[in-house]
């Protein structure tokens, strides 16, 4: 990444906003050397989001494609390094999206995984499953938010109902948790009927919360679970739970994957790239 001059940066403030959140943000290409210096003699484990990171942000949430580049970039890290990717979205969406077999899935920001063996640390193991995948190996499901699973599926049938008629708004069921699109919501004043209605309608649901992300309001189940605690499960599981051998870089675009930086950050290094 370049710095950008700052010479005609008045005209909207953008290039001098750019510029200093630089300042706090150096660029991980520009400090190449330092970020080696950082891995060196560890095992590097890769966690990244999707939207926004490997797919461009788009006005259809269900178009969010990627690339045939960038599949085959991700498949090349993931032959070097373990690698998995932790979404927002329904873990079988990742999936299709993707489509490949040599990274691990976590989706609903988390709160579905599935991996070869569960995490004899994590407390609530009635939320670990065993099961077998369609090809009969062994898998360990985790699904922290399971008992939601039916009040989530009332929640959609809620929205969508009400949501009708906001046109470009969008209800996207994410297994454990909800997204309300808005990005093709043209009217500002109808995004903030759309926001109130939501808002009043959770009223009904105090077990679950809003937040934020980019012309999106996601709602989740009140558990203590998160990108960051997805991100510590995976490490154990894949039999990485010695931090003080581990690097763990994770690569995300958005507020939700600060979650992961801010919980491991107490254990080790971690290094999160910001895209």
């Amino acid at each position: 990444m370049i710095p950008v001059s700052l010479e005609k940066s008045d005209e909207n403030g953008e290039l001098r906003s750019y510029a200093s959140w630089l300042g706090k943000h150096p660029s991980a290409l520009g400090n190449f050397e330092e970020v080696m210096s950082i891995a060196e003699g560890k095992q590097i484990v890769v966690f990244l989001d999707y939207d926004g990171t490997l797919s461009p942000i788009v006005d259809d949430p269900d178009k969010a494609y990627m690339s045939d580049v960038m599949r085959a970039a991700v498949c090349e890290v993931a032959n070097c390094f373990p690698t998995a990717i932790v979404s927002g979205r329904s873990k079988d969406k990742v999936y299709e999206f993707v489509k490949l077999e040599n990274v691990y899935y976590a989706g609903s920001h988390g709160m579905d995984i599935s991996t070869p063996s569960g995490s004899s640390k994590y407390e609530e193991q009635e939320h670990q499953i065993k099961a077998v995948d369609e090809k009969g190996n062994p898998v360990v499901h985790c699904h922290p938010a399971i008992e939601f699973l039916p009040t989530i599926q009332e929640i959609v049938k809620v929205l969508k109902e009400n949501t009708r008629r906001i046109k470009g708004s969008m209800i996207e069921d994410n297994t454990f948790c909800v997204t309300v699109h808005y990005r093709c919501v043209k009217n500002e004043e109808e995004v903030g009927v759309l926001k109130k209605m939501v808002k009043t309608i959770m009223k009904a649901y105090p077990d679950f919360y809003i937040s934020g992300g980019r012309k999106v309001m996601e709602i989740r189940p009140t558990v203590n679970w998160d990108k960051g605690r997805a991100l510590t499960y995976l490490l154990d599981t894949l039999g990485f739970d010695n931090f003080s051998n581990v690097l763990p870089m994770y690569l995300g675009d958005d507020r939700t994957d600060e979650d992961a930086f801010k919980v491991s950050f107490v254990k080790t290094d971690v290094l999160f790239f910001r895209v």
